[in-house]
């Protein structure tokens, strides 16, 4: 198991545990957190499943596809950290990754 330590908007700070393999966004939710709405289940069309992604583990995160960066773009909240938590699949490696849930457009 890995556990991701993600920090909600009003900065409490909630640790999940995922398998290599799930989503972030999966595993947010079946962590607990309903502040990660995934609308359209993970298949990156909406942006509902916004992240901020501590930059300690940015070289970590697998290259944004056009989608996601598409879909990003119409946020009024994207930063250079900014990613969708259902186009990260997780691996040993994100064992202590530390996300922010983003503002809700």
């Amino acid at each position: 198991m890995v556990t991701l330590h993600v920090t909600l908007r009003d900065g409490e700070v909630r640790s999940v545990q995922g398998r290599p393999g799930r989503s972030v966004m999966e595993t947010i939710r079946d962590g607990g957190i309903d502040e990660v709405m995934a609308i359209c289940g993970g298949s990156c069309s909406c942006a509902t499943c916004h992240v901020y992604i501590d930059p300690a583990f940015a070289d970590l995160m697998p290259p944004q596809r056009p989608d996601e960066n598409d879909l990003l773009d119409c946020s009024d909240y994207r930063t250079e950290t900014s990613r969708l938590s259902c186009q990260l699949r997780i691996t040993p490696e994100f064992d202590g990754l530390r996300l922010t849930v983003a503002p809700e457009d």
